[in-house]
């Protein structure tokens, strides 16, 4: 046999009742904690302002790093600028300092070819140099003097050579170099005069002749 206790059906609701209250009473604390531990309980109005500034300060921060990136993007260009001018100054001191030795050196060639007293044709600034064997480079400035007026030269000059082959002499009747001449008041000569290379060099003689066959100046150098 089973014993049943039978409550009234009234009791029953009431103490639905009180157990539901309790319920949600324990659900909206739990909400309203929430709230409060997330902030969510605060004015709406003060929400909105913190958003705002939130995002202010997020613009200024984005504007403060793009112009930082802009001010070394413009640094490393004006440094690479600053590369690239002093490697352009660097090679143009460079030039400059050979075009002043070259310049130098012209100097010096021209002091020496300071015309002579008197009139006539002179032959000046010979210079001798020897790249190689059998080889022989020679420069030098023909000048005619005697006033303005002066007429055309024409003619040829000649450069021979002499020297030694086995310490014997050695000295052939034609010049190694004949070439053709003309002229109204100077003419600056260069070239290279080729001889056996068994040769040691001893003498150099330019000659200037006009188209007769007659010598018009004479200059001999010793090596």
């Amino acid at each position: 046999m089973t014993v049943r206790s039978h409550l009234p059906w009234p009791l029953r609701w009431a103490a639905v009742a009180v157990v539901l209250g309790f319920s949600g009473a324990l659900a909206l604390w739990a909400f309203e904690f929430g709230k409060n531990i997330a902030g969510l309980g605060q004015d709406s109005a003060e929400l909105k302002v913190a958003l705002q500034q939130a995002r202010s300060d997020i613009d200024t921060l984005r504007r403060e790093r793009e112009s930082a990136q802009a001010i070394a993007n413009t640094a490393d260009s004006l440094l690479k600028a600053e590369k690239a001018a002093q490697s352009r100054l660097a090679e143009q001191v460079k030039a400059l300092e050979l075009e002043n030795q070259v310049l130098k050196d012209d100097l010096g060639f021209f002091e020496r070819l300071m015309p002579s007293a008197g009139d006539g044709m002179n032959i000046r600034g010979l210079q001798i140099d020897l790249p190689a064997p059998g080889q022989l480079r020679y420069q030098l400035l023909v000048m005619q003097q005697g006033g303005r007026a002066l007429p055309d030269f024409r003619g040829r000059y000649e450069v021979s050579l002499s020297g030694l082959v086995d310490g014997k002499p050695w000295n052939v009747q034609m010049p190694q170099v004949s070439k053709p001449l003309q002229l109204r008041q100077y003419a600056r000569l260069e070239g290279v005069a080729e001889y056996p290379s068994t040769v040691v060099v001893k003498q150099v003689q330019v000659r200037v002749l006009d188209e007769q066959g007659r010598v018009h100046a004479t200059q001999s150098q010793k090596l």
